[in-house]
């Protein structure tokens, strides 16, 4: 059964080299995907969602306490307003909200993230926006898998990066970006796309990306499955150049 193309228009424009990607199309803020060329696995096509006006209204006010943590808060928020989506634009569009919320303006401003730049920011939420679509079950099997994943290689790609220029963007992504205060953030944002942000890199710098998963997921079994199948996702990605 051939899948159905992905269309979707966004609020802003894309950048144009993500052309480079197979089975990407971008032009202005129209963003065309063709799963079939863009993805290395694509077996599960829907997503869990939360309206992200309504997650910004009602959950990212919340405050941690001694009896609840944030992430049952965002737990119980994607139990109580989750809803099942097929339509992959409309997780596209959920994304680009949260990460032009989690990745906006305001923290240029921050002296922590003194290295960080307006392209920078711009890079974070088009890779970010795309790996929604990635997916990761219960049980820790990766059934959705594009070059996004491998959020540096894809930069590189994209964004004419030099290896350590795209070092430095994963690094960020993955590890500085988010200290206490940003995490919170990230924990809260992520119920609009029922989950929360893993990282495949952790405890190892090695530019793995990650994925938003389900609360629950088996992260060990999720890690063997992507070092089983790291090293031919990178060379897939770095094929696109």
């Amino acid at each position: 059964m051939t899948a159905e193309i992905i269309r979707v228009e966004l609020p802003v424009a894309f950048t144009p080299t993500w052309n480079r990607i197979n089975g990407v199309s971008v032009d202005g803020a129209s963003l065309t995907i063709g799963p079939e060329d863009f993805f290395f696995d694509y077996r599960s096509p829907s997503w869990m969602i939360c309206d992200w006006q309504r997650v910004h209204d009602e959950l990212l006010p919340a405050k941690e306490g001694t009896d609840t943590a944030l992430e049952q808060m965002a737990l119980d928020y994607v139990r109580e307003r989750g809803r099942s989506t097929t339509d992959a634009a409309e997780v596209l569009r959920a994304a680009h909200e949260v990460y032009a919320y989690l990745f906006r303006p305001e923290h240029l401003t921050d002296p922590e993230l003194d290295y960080v730049t307006p392209r920078t920011l711009v890079q974070l939420r088009e890779l970010a926006t795309l790996m929604a679509l990635n997916k990761v079950e219960l049980n820790g099997d990766i059934t959705n898998v594009s070059p996004v994943w491998m959020l540096g290689h894809a930069a590189q790609v994209v964004y004419d990066l030099t290896e350590a220029e795209s070092q430095a963007l994963d690094e960020c992504y993955h590890s500085t970006w988010f200290n206490e205060s940003r995490r919170r953030e990230s924990v809260l944002a992520h119920a609009a796309l029922g989950g929360r942000l893993v990282h495949g890199c952790q405890g190892s710098p090695n530019m793995s990306g990650g994925c938003v998963v389900p609360f629950g997921a088996d992260i060990d079994a999720f890690r063997r499955n992507l070092a089983a199948m790291r090293t031919p996702w990178i060379e897939q990605t770095l094929d696109n150049r």
